[in-house]
């Protein structure tokens, strides 16, 4: 791996439960700031309706996964809700930073101490993305496609351990129903001080 401390680049890492809007955040994002850097994740869920291969992420099959994770491919990796892998290749990071750019990668807490150990403090900030309830998060969610009694449970799960991880982040950022927009100017804001 090359030697970090010398790269002017960084890395911003947007991190929340699922359905508290990191997509929508990440998205406009990218559609306003051409000059960051979104690398996508490997992952091996399967598609949700309306995503496709290359957009948000590469969608791979666990033997592809585990074969670049025995290759040290991934900047960091994690299994989500205690079924799929996700990760971040490691080029598509450390090469743009080594370039002087701003990353933005959504990872979960997992990631974030993984990465932690690889990227100087000074080049790394982290914002959690939050809602006000578990309530309010359930109904984004099963808004967004439909899912089982059994899976919801694994992301209310999910959710509390999230919200007690959230203390580790530079920042934390409520993505207040309606309010979105605010949210990515405050999002904004946070990486505007770090650059």
């Amino acid at each position: 791996m090359s030697d970090l401390s010398q790269a002017p680049g960084k890395l911003v890492l947007i991190l929340g439960p699922s359905g508290s809007g990191k997509g929508t955040i990440l998205r406009t994002l990218r559609e306003r700031h051409p000059e960051f850097v979104f690398p996508l994740s490997c992952t091996t869920r399967d598609p949700r309706p309306g995503e496709k291969e290359g957009e948000v992420y590469y969608f791979v099959t666990k033997e592809e996964f585990k074969e670049r994770m025995a290759n040290e491919d991934f900047l960091e990796w994690a299994v989500v809700h205690g079924e799929n892998y996700y990760g971040t290749l490691k080029d598509h990071i450390l090469g743009p930073m080594a370039e002087g750019k701003v990353v933005i990668r959504e990872v979960d807490v997992q990631g974030l101490r993984s990465i932690r150990e690889l990227i100087p403090r000074e080049q790394l900030v982290s914002i959690f993305i939050t809602v006000d309830s578990w309530e309010t998060l359930s109904a984004r969610i099963l808004k967004r496609s439909p899912i089982d009694d059994d899976e919801l449970e694994r992301r209310h799960q999910s959710f509390v351990k999230e919200m007690e991880w959230s203390r580790e982040c530079d920042r934390m950022i409520e993505n207040v129903e309606g309010e979105v927009e605010s949210t990515i100017e405050q999002v904004e804001e946070a990486i505007e001080k770090m650059v």
